[in-house]
């Protein structure tokens, strides 16, 4: 493969709120350090933080200004370094989404993360060190495996990497958006009943088609924690992805069962609510958790592609709706719409 002098990449415009995208063409440095590794990006699936970084007050961290949109990718090794010895030309890899967050015990509250105040993925070529890209299954399309840097490992980290037994257990997953779409093919994998809310009837009678185990419950027509009580004869559900943020969080404590976890992942919602202090007793007794996450470690993705490789999982159901590099701009109105059941995708090259 022959060594790139330029590209192109998709920024965020500098101007007033609301941002716009904006692409550029870039030079690719001519010489690598001995321990980078030069990749080129096949596909880019995009995240609602890719729309709210756009919008302002919709993002509460830092982003670098100007920046190179996108996070989770998938990409093929071009050149690396003299030093660098992880992986070979012609590997399918992916930077961790968290530049910083190598084994998934690091105490310090700094992160990079990619697409914020980090690099972002949606451009032709980008280069990093090896100690940050992850091998994908090369079984999987580019469009598949762009998914999993930031869904999968989030997804990961809301099973709690499956090392709790899986026999009885059901998970509720709000909405039908990328994050929830991956944790119910995983928690099939897993032998997990999943869960999941919409306002669609036709979105959830399509992703029931997946498998009968898939419950679908509408949250316009329907008690959510009603009808999941039903599902679970009354038990309650040991996960609880919460793409909400913390308005929910007194249904979600009332429907969790002992030592279950609600996993905050998302924030339609914003960051405000109010409710009652009394609601930490059912914290308490119930011996739960409540977990923030953003994303994954690289160790959290390596376990995540060996668990999809030994179950062969199929990724493809995620997959929405695919638009080329050019189209990056309608891709993102498309991700604003919500009419997507799954990811939504860019087809770099």
């Amino acid at each position: 493969m022959s060594y790139p002098k330029t590209h192109r990449a998709w920024r965020r415009s500098v101007t007033p709120y609301p941002l716009s995208l904006v692409l550029s063409t870039e030079q690719v440095p001519e010489e690598l350090g001995p321990n980078e590794v030069l990749i080129k990006i096949h596909a880019v699936s995009l995240n609602y933080r890719d729309h709210a970084i756009l919008k302002e007050g919709k993002y509460p961290l830092d982003v670098e200004i100007g920046g190179v949109v996108g996070s989770d990718c998938a990409a093929e090794v071009v050149a690396v370094g003299e030093n660098a010895a992880r992986f070979l030309v012609g590997d399918h890899v992916a930077p961790n989404v968290d530049l910083l967050s190598l084994t998934g015990h690091e105490r310090q509250l700094e992160f990079i993360a990619l697409g914020g105040n980090g690099p972002g993925t949606l451009q032709e070529y980008a280069v990093f060190d090896e100690n940050v890209l992850v091998k994908l299954p090369s079984r999987l399309s580019w469009e598949e495996a762009s998914t999993l840097p930031g869904v999968g490992t989030t997804v990961w980290n809301v099973l709690d990497g499956l090392r709790k037994p899986t026999t009885d257990t059901a998970a509720l997953l709000q909405g039908t958006g990328g994050v929830s779409i991956m944790a119910l093919l995983v928690c099939l994998a897993a032998g997990i009943k999943p869960i999941i809310t919409s306002s669609s009837d036709d979105k959830l009678a399509r992703l029931q088609q997946l498998s009968p185990e898939v419950a679908g419950i509408n949250y316009k027509t329907a008690d959510v924690k009603g009808e999941a009580l039903k599902i679970t004869d009354g038990k309650g559900v040991d996960f609880i992805l919460n793409n909400v943020g913390i308005s929910s969080l007194p249904e979600d404590l009332d429907l969790v069962r002992k030592n279950g976890s609600i996993a905050l992942v998302g924030f339609l919602d914003g960051f405000t609510a109010k409710f009652p202090p009394e609601i930490l007793h059912t914290l308490l007794y119930k011996a739960c958790k409540i977990q923030g996450i953003l994303a994954g470690s690289r160790a959290d993705f390596e376990a995540l592609n060996a668990f999809l490789e030994e179950k062969k999982v199929d990724l493809a159901p995620i997959v929405d709706k695919v638009f080329s590099f050019e189209e990056a701009p309608r891709a993102m109105e498309y991700l604003a719409s919500g009419r997507h059941v799954g990811k939504v995708i860019i087809k770099v090259s």
